[in-house]
């Protein structure tokens, strides 16, 4: 009678074992991701697929604009800032409407809103605001003029990475507290996980504190180990920016819309220096993807009109 009842036990526990198994096989299942072609679906599967049985954390980390949501002809986060100014502060002459403008001035005078300095003055700008404010600020313009502008097989492709238990992160170097809602509510992830350029709280205000490493070009590479402490296994980006970033990953390296035309030749591209950005990344063997970018001629874009240079377009 013992020796069938340990019979029994084991052929229970062999049963439960195959059924866990089996469960979480079909839970892990991809999902083919419209918009691509087979060839790009069968190599994000096969990798998928090798990550399963892995029990260390699984993480994928994507740039903002250009990456996961269109960036022509502006980035959202200059939108957000001259509509805001447009619509707040132009033409008034208090003290401290008078001090953000010359801000915008300045942003303007730059003209580089991919440098350091620029990156660091969007924050100065929204100084003084609670981090709900610049929340909505950045909600708002994302209701107006981005919403239809997220790419559905980014979106179909982070749906894949939840599925095999991977935790989606996006790092951008626009001002986080500005990107946190609409991104958390588009992807369907924490706010946590989504880092920008931080700013340091007092009394529930923002300040023109900046919390290093500022995630723009090397500054993204510094962040991973920085905020998230574990080295990914997929790294997405679309710009030279991103390089260091993507080269961060010790898996899949993913690389979406990349510039085929401007020759990369400063010092400070290391090695994409005598390469295009997409050139760079074949060499690399990244994944590199398409997905459409054009400008909505029905929305006006107020960062064109205070002489902010526009962004490629990249039509599928």
């Amino acid at each position: 009678m013992r020796d069938r009842t340990t019979l029994l036990k084991r052929w229970f526990t062999l049963f439960l074992f195959i059924f866990l198994l089996n469960s979480n096989l079909v839970a892990q299942k991809y999902s083919q991701i419209k918009g691509w072609s087979k060839e790009i679906n069968n190599r994000i599967e096969r990798f998928l697929d090798s990550t399963v049985a892995l029990k260390e954390r699984k993480v994928a980390v994507f740039d903002g604009d250009g990456t996961v949501f269109g960036q022509v002809p502006h980035y959202l986060a200059d939108e957000a800032l001259f509509q805001y100014a447009d619509d707040m502060l132009r033409g008034k002459n208090d003290k401290l409407s008078l001090e953000k403008m010359a801000i915008i001035e300045e942003m303007v005078k730059d003209g580089n809103n991919v440098g350091k300095p620029y990156v660091e003055d969007r924050v100065h700008f929204l100084a003084g605001l609670t981090p709900e404010e610049i929340a909505n600020i950045g909600y708002n313009c994302y209701l107006k003029s981005y919403k239809g502008k997220f790419y559905p097989e980014m979106k179909q492709f982070i749906a894949n990475l939840k599925t095999y238990g991977f935790e989606v992160w996006i790092l951008t170097a626009s001002p986080e507290f500005l990107y946190q809602k609409f991104m958390a509510l588009e992807f369907g992830i924490s706010e946590t996980n989504i880092i920008g350029a931080k700013s340091v709280v007092v009394d529930g205000k923002t300040s023109g504190i900046i919390v290093l490493p500022i995630p723009q070009d090397d500054g993204k590479a510094n962040a991973i180990p920085t905020f998230i402490k574990v080295r990914p296994l997929i790294v997405g980006g679309n710009s030279r920016g991103d390089m260091d970033m993507i080269n961060e990953s010790k898996g899949m390296k993913m690389i979406v819309n990349p510039d085929n035309v401007t020759v990369r030749h400063g010092d400070e591209d290391g090695p994409m220096k005598g390469y295009t950005v997409k050139t760079y990344w074949e060499k690399e063997g990244a994944l590199i993807v398409k997905c459409n970018d054009v400008r909505d001629p029905m929305v006006r874009f107020h960062t064109g009109e205070w002489k902010i240079r526009e962004n490629l377009s990249n039509p599928k």
